[in-house]
């Protein structure tokens, strides 16, 4: 696996308008809307992309349902480890179920074009595996 960089941090955030008052209101980060609730920037030193993602949207995006299952760690941040290829994605997702990280859905495309595969960490972290190609760019 030739991970070549953190592309994002995420919390995961239960009550994003709350979640909101600390990271936008009170630390003064740039994050503006990008969808529904979901709040992110790429203007945060130190980050390709820093968000704030409702619980809800993480659960659609892993599980095809607006409920995170009762029977999983319910995450709290989300950090995605990007890789040179959308073939890579696949190639370490494969890795990882090999290695006995069970994946929470496999490497597929997104409707904004980046190809991500994830897994729930011990700890209760979404970690993914990820190619954007505007990252490569």
């Amino acid at each position: 696996m030739d991970i070549q960089f953190i592309a994002s941090v995420g919390i995961v955030a239960p009550d994003a308008p709350e979640s909101r008052k600390l990271y936008v209101d009170a630390l003064g980060l740039p994050l503006e809307r990008a969808d529904g609730d979901y709040f992110a920037s790429e203007k945060v030193g130190g980050s390709k992309h820093f968000g704030i993602w409702p619980l809800s949207q993480a659960a659609q995006a892993c599980f095809g349902s607006t409920q995170w299952p009762a029977d999983q760690l319910v995450p709290q941040i989300s950090v995605e480890f990007e890789v040179p290829s959308p073939e890579a994605v696949s190639e370490a997702a494969t890795e990882l179920e090999d290695q006995g990280f069970p994946l929470l859905h496999p490497a597929r495309t997104e409707p904004w074009g980046q190809t991500v595969a994830r897994v729930l960490s011990p700890e209760g972290a979404i970690v993914g595996i990820s190619y954007a190609p505007w990252l490569h760019e």
